[in-house]
């Protein structure tokens, strides 16, 4: 009696271990990587489709790291959210256009880079007269409301005729209806807007960027081990060739050129 309870109780617990690990296969080994959703070019959802270069970005070190594009659990992580879901451990990395900065090293941790952008302007393909922030003079410039790519033009250019739009696809529909001479953001966003089929072919992208950013794949600070895969990782896309391919079938549909230092070389994992 006393084996043949044992051997029930064995049983009991190989039937559980079976079934947790059933669930486990149905979504509990999925890597959570949260990116934009509303950045064509970039990071863009539509329907069940997920396109851009940080999801190529993505899917590439993803798949480095031993999990296919079928097991990533892609989460919208706009740009006020970002630490909070990373500290929260609601994501294992972001991959969206996510700048490196001293002050958000102080509460989560980088890979990377993997892009180096820099804000720009966007104009009209038949417009010659802006050239940079210097032909700005008396120009009509949108951006979004309370960015810090408008605060950084208007301190360059006083005269600058500044128009604050509550997002980036407004600001694009003017340029395009010429309610406005320009757009200033990241180069790459500009690029992905003027990428779109809608706007191919009319816009482009000045390319005298005047900052730098160096976009980076956030993960929870401190986890070195992560941070070593990705920047491995990142550089197998970038000697194989990946790279450059993901670049030309996202931002450089809009005839976008990287600007000097892409693709870079990671930093050193700490």
């Amino acid at each position: 009696m006393k084996f043949r309870r044992i051997g029930a109780a064995a049983a009991a617990v190989t039937l559980a271990l079976g079934l947790a690990a059933c669930g486990s296969d149905d979504g509990g080994d999925k890597l959570k990587i949260g990116i934009k959703y509303d950045q064509p070019g970039l990071g863009l959802k539509e329907g069940n489709d997920y396109t851009g270069f940080d999801v190529e970005v993505a899917r590439y070190v993803a798949e480095k790291m031993g999990t296919s594009a079928d097991d990533i659990q892609w989460v919208q992580a706009p740009s006020a959210q970002r630490e909070t879901l990373l500290e929260t451990g609601q994501v294992d990395m972001i991959v969206a256009t996510y700048s490196i900065t001293d002050s958000r090293k102080e509460k989560v941790s980088f890979a990377g880079p993997y892009f180096i952008a820099g804000q720009d302007l966007l104009v009209r393909v038949d417009d010659e007269s802006i050239t940079g922030p210097e032909s700005l003079e008396g120009k009509r410039l949108c951006s979004v409301t309370g960015s810090t790519s408008a605060q950084t033009l208007q301190e360059q250019v006083p005269g600058v005729n500044l128009q604050e739009f509550g997002t980036y696809s407004e600001c694009v529909s003017a340029l395009q209806s010429n309610a406005v001479d320009a757009v200033t953001t990241d180069d790459t966003i500009l690029a992905g807007y003027a990428a779109q089929p809608q706007y191919q072919g009319q816009l482009k992208v000045v390319g005298a960027s005047f900052t730098e950013e160096l976009y980076g794949i956030g993960i929870q600070k401190g986890d070195v081990d992560k941070c070593e895969q990705i920047n491995e990782a990142l550089t197998e896309m970038i000697d194989d060739g990946s790279w450059q391919t993901a670049f030309d079938e996202t931002l450089g549909t809009a005839g976008f050129v990287p600007g000097p230092g892409n693709p870079p070389e990671p930093d050193t994992c700490s």
